[in-house]
């Protein structure tokens, strides 16, 4: 018998796998907080043998060297990865066993795509392929993106990743369960995974890369590709480099004058709360990301790479869990935190900043004239729909862009409130008029509200 457990990395959209039988298992593409790992191998009762990886990550800092290195594992790595460190090097084709009382191994199958030495590893449990670890490659309804190497290879490495799927479909039975690394909200996605499971038989009656020839899906897969998270620059450098351990210990306790200080200096704090709470009071010049959201993909997006951050939590419980979220992603100490309240935050005398929130009903029912209607979705958003004489500034540029919005009271709006919740945070640290528009962008036609289409 074996066993697959899944470890949910859902602020990235991702997932890493421990996988074995009764003594041993092996770990794909870890997280770089190992921890989690390693009590999830605790509580199966195994060791871990072996820990690969599909690719060299470029949306996440991987846990695959240290936690080779604590385990004593055997450290997987594509051949084709140039990397700094000693790794057993994969090539297609090669078998390791994982667990041999239960008759488990590993086969490496070659699926260049999402990067030109992209692999999938088969778990075979006494010959017989039982699930495969995807990767990038071939995902949940769609494929990994192609484009996230280098733009002269996006096309070439776009029909590599075609080929690949199909290789998969191919050699494996329809049983085999398709385990992906990313496509449950990853940017590393070329589209929106369709559902929590799948096998290689669902893929191949639902997934485009399964279902239409290659210059047609190739064409769609280019065509549909949106931007690159700003950080993923450094991902890929630091998982070739070797990624050091990983520091989670609580960081340096910033008072309001500290904290004052820090903003004075231009560094980044940023307030975890909700959004609503945010709105109702904030420290003036702070920004706002919220903990539940996708706090680790935006705020690495945003934030000019290496610049100070001092992170304000409601409770340790919050800050704890966004300082392990954010070195995920690189951003391994924050400069300083606090906790507690707004009120805590600031000096005596000072007082909080806020500003109000509103529905596309609101929007529509709003008769002044001069009102900027700022859509702050991706392109690819947008291309479905938008509110007719609105502002299109993406969320990732509009840092570097908050000259170019007209003025007058501005009305921020995302696709459901979390982005225009940011944005709203950084129009009013800019000093703007603004309104933050708390509402999924399916009720913009239903209030009145123009929409037109591209």
């Amino acid at each position: 018998m074996f066993f697959v457990d899944t470890i949910e990395v859902a602020g990235l959209g991702n997932r890493s796998y421990l996988a074995g039988g009764e003594r041993t298992a092996v770990v794909v593409d870890p997280p770089r907080d190992i921890d989690r790992v390693i009590a999830a191998a605790a509580r199966r009762g195994v060791r871990v043998s072996h820990v690969v990886e599909t690719h060299l990550h470029n949306d996440y800092v991987t846990g695959g060297l240290e936690l080779a290195r604590v385990t004593g594992a055997a450290y997987l790595v594509p051949a084709g990865a140039r990397v700094s460190y000693r790794r057993v090097s994969v090539h297609d084709g090669d078998r390791h066993d994982i667990d041999t009382p239960a008759g488990l191994a590993l086969r490496a199958l070659a699926t260049p795509g999402h990067t030109p030495h992209h692999t999938s590893y088969v778990l075979e449990e006494n010959g017989t392929a039982v699930a495969v670890f995807t990767g990038g490659s071939l995902l949940i309804g769609t494929v990994g993106r192609p484009d996230l190497v280098e733009p002269r290879l996006t096309e070439q490495l776009a029909r590599a990743q075609h080929a690949s799927a199909h290789r998969l479909a191919a050699e494996l039975p329809d049983g085999t369960e398709v385990l992906p690394t990313h496509g449950f909200g990853s940017f590393c996605s070329s589209g929106q995974a369709q559902g929590a499971s799948s096998t290689i038989g669902k893929e191949k009656a639902s997934n485009e890369a399964l279902l239409r020839d290659a210059d047609d899906f190739v064409a769609d897969l280019l065509a549909g590709l949106d931007d690159i998270p700003a950080y993923y620059t450094h991902m890929g450098p630091a998982n070739a480099a070797g990624p050091a351990p990983v520091d989670l210990t609580p960081p340096a306790v910033a008072d309001a004058e500290e904290i004052a200080s820090r903003l004075a200096a231009g560094e980044w704090v940023v307030d975890l709360r909700h959004r609503l709470a945010f709105a109702e009071g904030h420290v003036a010049g702070s920004f706002n990301f919220e903990a539940a959201g996708q706090l680790a993909t935006y705020l690495a997006w945003l934030i000019p790479w290496g610049k100070p951050v001092t992170l304000l939590a409601e409770s340790p419980g919050q800050l704890a869990a966004v300082q392990r979220e954010l070195a995920r992603v690189g951003i391994d100490r924050p400069a300083a935190a606090a906790t507690g309240g707004p009120e805590q935050w600031v000096r005596r005398g000072e007082a909080l900043a806020s500003f109000p929130r509103a529905t596309f009903a609101d929007l529509a029912a709003h008769p002044e004239p001069g009102v900027v209607v700022l859509d702050v979705r991706r392109d690819g958003e947008r291309s479905g729909g938008y509110v007719e004489g609105s502002v299109h500034i993406p969320l990732h540029t509009l840092p570097g862009r908050l000259a170019e919005v007209p003025g007058g009271q501005v009305w921020v709006h995302c696709g459901g409130g979390m982005r225009a919740a940011i944005a709203a945070s950084l129009l009013d640290a800019a000093g703007r008029d603004v309104v933050a528009v708390d509402d999924s962008f399916d009720a913009a036609g239903k209030a009145g509200l123009t929409i037109r289409t591209r």
